[in-house]
């Protein structure tokens, strides 16, 4: 029987690692991947070298993000349908005016908090009811405390929480993960079962969103449900026999 964390994988464009290695694709598939990372790199220094001849760099906010990453082969898995660390982060960075330059920040943040970073950053109005939170205090000062981890969610009722030394995740079946970032970067040892950990499970258990819509009507495309006791995906049931290829 797979567990939760399959089930987001189970039925996706991206090439299986089996498939890859039959057909002895994956070191290809993983220069590709770095090739991509190269090509944009270049692409982002011509865009700031124009931005340079501009005479506006000065006055000019920038911010940088891109997708999640793919996983090339960890865990068994080519692809970024999972809720781990490996296809969950981005990068994200902010230049000019009111950012402190060349510093690092290890705060969890979001994408959904760009939009409120900008509107502080500008000198806009803040806008009511918005689910993220301005980054402005970590640009000025990278060591300035966040009081929000980061969420992810991927499918109705599976979600992780990412703190700065923690990963919570929650499956819709209620299974658990937890791994502690600082000496278990590549998620190896889910702790999630040692009742020595309860305090910060439930700390992290705190920032589940509370409430958890249905997909919209009509949806079908990569839409993980249980219907009747049964796991279905994209409207077919997945056998409890069944494996991935």
């Amino acid at each position: 029987m797979q567990n939760s964390s399959w089930y987001l994988h189970w039925k996706l464009p991206e090439p299986r690692l089996s498939l890859l290695r039959r057909l002895d694709e994956w070191r290809p598939l993983v220069r590709a991947y770095l090739a991509t990372t190269s090509f944009l790199d270049s692409q982002v220094g011509r865009l700031l070298e124009a931005l340079e001849r501009s005479g506006r760099a000065g006055r000019t906010i920038v911010v940088f993000w891109s997708d999640h990453g793919w996983h090339l082969g960890e865990k068994g898995i080519t692809g970024k349908n999972t809720l781990w660390e490996r296809s969950t982060r981005v990068p994200l960075v902010f230049s000019g005016p009111g950012v402190a330059a060349g510093a690092r920040c290890a705060r969890p943040a979001e994408l959904l908090d760009i939009y409120p970073t900008l509107l502080e950053l500008c000198g806009l109005p803040a806008v009511a009811g918005l689910e993220g939170h301005s980054l402005v205090p970590q640009l000025h000062n990278p060591g300035a405390p966040r009081a929000w981890p980061a969420v992810t969610t991927h499918n109705r009722g599976n979600h992780a929480v990412r703190s700065q030394r923690w990963r919570y995740i929650r499956y819709a079946d209620g299974s658990e993960e937890l791994y502690d970032l600082r000496s278990d970067p590549n998620e190896w040892t889910n702790l999630a079962r040692d009742s020595r950990h309860a305090g910060v499970i439930a700390d992290h258990a705190r920032w589940l969103p509370r409430a958890d819509a249905p997909p919209a009507p009509g949806s079908f495309e990569r839409l993980l449900v249980r219907e009747g006791g049964v796991w279905m995906w994209e409207g077919q049931p997945i056998r409890p026999e069944a494996k991935m290829d």
